[in-house]
């Protein structure tokens, strides 16, 4: 193994369980996992709670002014074994998960200041090593230079299932139709943005994990980079 400590890039379609394959990396690997989903999704939240998004429009002259005051950070809390995220010192990892934040998600994920923003926050934080980060642009962008590059997907309808089952799990009343609507859009709007669209890299592993369960991408992973001498 090498003695520096790899970064490891997952990219992928929307709702496809990246965040759950990179949580469970970086826990079997002893890494730090960085949700850069949930960072856009902050800044969502953040935009609809100050005004700056209505209607599905944004206003970017007002978010750009008071991006500055957004501050996310992450804390592992062992006893729901979750990532917990966090928004100016307040938790926020239910509120960012719901429909209407993954409804306007892709759209403020598309505005370039923003982008460039998350993207300075995100390299902050991984330029050391040691880290797996998920997101549409890791591997492209982020951390071109990456030690191993995943690109995950699964189909749409098998991704909207997945999500339909999370949310009514959390007791929310959902629709699958609606979902399956919301990541078909996401996949259209994440793929054809002007800046950084969801591309799979040129040396990144493609993982489709439609008929995997967790422990199956895990394996699959490990003995990747295995292979690669990096565990």
């Amino acid at each position: 193994m090498q003695d520096r400590k790899a970064i490891i890039a997952i990219d992928g379609h929307s709702s496809c369980g990246k965040s759950t394959v990179a949580k469970d990396l970086a826990k079997e690997l002893g890494y730090v996992y960085i949700d850069t989903g949930a960072m856009y999704r902050s800044v969502t939240l953040f935009a609809m709670n100050n005004g700056f998004v209505n209607n599905g429009t944004i206003d970017e002259g007002g978010l750009s002014k008071n991006l500055e005051k957004v501050n996310i950070s992450f804390k592992y809390q062992p006893e729901e074994k979750i990532n917990e995220t966090f928004l100016n010192g307040e938790s926020v990892e239910d509120a960012i998960r719901g429909l209407e934040v993954s409804n306007n998600v892709s759209a403020v994920s598309a505005i370039a200041f923003v982008r460039k923003r998350m993207v300075e926050l995100q390299q902050a934080m991984g330029n050391q090593g040691g880290i797996v980060m998920d997101g549409r642009d890791i591997g492209t962008v982020v951390f071109p230079d990456a030690d191993l590059k995943l690109f995950m997907t699964a189909s749409a309808s098998i991704r909207a299932q997945r999500r339909y089952d999370e949310l009514t799990a959390k007791g929310e009343v959902v629709n699958y139709e609606e979902i399956l609507a919301n990541v078909e859009q996401r996949d259209h709007l994440d793929s054809t943005r002007k800046e950084s669209p969801l591309r799979q890299a040129d040396d990144a592993l493609v993982l489709d994990n439609s008929d995997l369960n967790k422990a199956e991408q895990l394996e699959w992973i490990i003995e990747v980079l295995k292979e690669r001498n990096l565990a």
